[in-house]
């Protein structure tokens, strides 16, 4: 059976699909993966059933009466790599077209690589919410937040933000989380462990009842089971194909689930309660300053359309952009914000350097820019360098230093944003 389902869906594929995997920043565009989910749920049935690693909670009822009862709906998808990849994004969105077909749907696609929590939230006004409020927002940063040593508490605050920060800008947004599989998530559900992050995550949605689709336990299990598995089918943790479909026909499973029922005319649209905060201290109001909004200093200087002098690659949305490059010797940048947290994003390449900083006058600490991806990635990476101050006025101030991570072969600094939590 094995062997014909995956016949049989890459046939599929074939006919159905005209999509490339290499994904779109925004905004979201109508595929064909919905068609392919049609194909595929046409198989013999599974032995396991999607809706049991659906955790319904709260629900879309709001959702469902907007899609009832209105001409227009707002559907974001914030996340990674695979939320930016579409498939099961571009799933969702020919589904949701196809089953409200009267409705003028504004879909955007937030997913950008390799970004996990604490990117989204920071950026959530800047790539979500800026062009009005959103009736359901898909979250994903499972993956990346697993590979990425945040603390288990910067995750809590993150993912704790994004609701707060979403719902208070529309108390009547639904919010989905959605936990992808990767190798690390597969050897913790194979030992009985429930993966740390999704206990962070899982934290988060439980206080404020919002639904999560486990597409790592439904993987895992399904692969434990004989129905596919991981090198020949799904491939990666950028899905193949046949594994974008397997995330496809559970989302679509939630949502025939999770949109149903009788609507009446006079149904009323609900605001979710605004509780008490799980974590004082978390990013509910995280905004982005661009570099260009920071004052000069002796050493640093700002490239309006900036390419890496040293070969390596890039991300689509760190480069030919502003940037405040800093190479040892500089003077320090001050900054002065008004929040309880602060950070940098930075493009960290193969001269990433060692930074030191401190707020309001306080003692210097170190922040070593260089990560494990460095060598041959000018990656993205947001570094929070203080958070849970008393909110009001504070002063960063951030030097280069002549320290030198040992894989490294600079000093540079390379700052895109300062990144604030109001």
């Amino acid at each position: 059976m094995k062997r014909s389902f995956r016949i049989a869906l890459l046939t599929s594929l074939i006919l159905f699909l005209n999509v490339s995997l290499s994904g779109q920043d925004y905004p979201g565009e109508k595929s064909d993966w919905y068609g392919f989910n049609k194909s595929q749920t046409m198989q013999p049935k599974p032995k396991l059933k999607s809706s049991d690693y659906h955790l319904m909670r709260g629900g879309l009822e709001n959702t469902f009466i907007k899609l009832k009862q209105r001409e227009k709906a707002r559907v974001a998808f914030l996340g990674g790599s695979i939320t930016y990849n579409g498939g099961g994004r571009d799933s969702i969105c020919s589904y949701l077209q196809d089953r409200f077909p009267k409705i003028k749907f504004d879909f955007i696609a937030a997913g950008i690589p390799s970004f996990g929590s604490t990117e989204d939230v920071f950026r959530l006004e800047r790539d979500v919410l800026m062009n009005g409020s959103v009736d359901l927002l898909f979250v994903e940063a499972a993956v990346n937040d697993g590979g990425k040593g945040k603390s288990n508490e910067e995750q809590i605050r993150s993912m704790e933000g994004i609701v707060r920060h979403t719902r208070e800008n529309n108390p009547t947004t639904d919010i989905v989380f959605m936990y992808f599989v990767d190798p690390g998530k597969m050897n913790d559900y194979r030992q009985g462990k429930i993966p740390q992050v999704i206990q962070n995550h899982e934290k988060v949605a439980k206080y404020y009842n919002i639904p999560a689709i486990n597409l790592a336990k439904e993987v895992t299990e399904r692969i434990n089971a004989d129905e596919f598995t991981w090198k020949d089918d799904f491939k990666n943790l950028h899905p193949s194909p046949f594994g974008q479909g397997i995330y496809a026909h559970s989302m679509i499973t939630y949502l025939n689930n999770a949109l149903t029922g009788f609507v009446a005319e006079d149904d009323k649209i609900t605001n979710y309660s605004i509780l008490m905060k799980l974590d004082n201290a978390c990013y509910d109001n995280g905004v982005l300053i661009p570099s260009s909004e920071i004052k000069l200093q002796k050493g640093w200087e700002l490239v309006e359309n900036w390419i890496p002098e040293i070969k390596a690659n890039t991300r689509a949305n760190y480069i030919n952009v502003s940037m405040l490059i800093g190479k040892y010797p500089a003077r320090s940048l001050k900054f002065k914000f008004e929040g309880n947290a602060v950070g940098v994003a930075v493009a960290a390449g193969p001269d990433a350097g060692i930074i030191e900083y401190r707020i309001d006058g306080g003692k210097w600490k170190k922040q070593d820019l260089f990560t494990k991806h460095s060598t041959y990635y000018h990656l993205p990476w947001y570094y929070t360098l203080a958070d849970g101050l008393i909110s009001g006025s504070h002063v960063l101030q951030l030097r280069l230093t002549d320290d030198q991570n040992k894989n490294s072969i600079g000093n540079s600094c390379v700052l895109r944003y300062i990144y604030v939590n109001r």
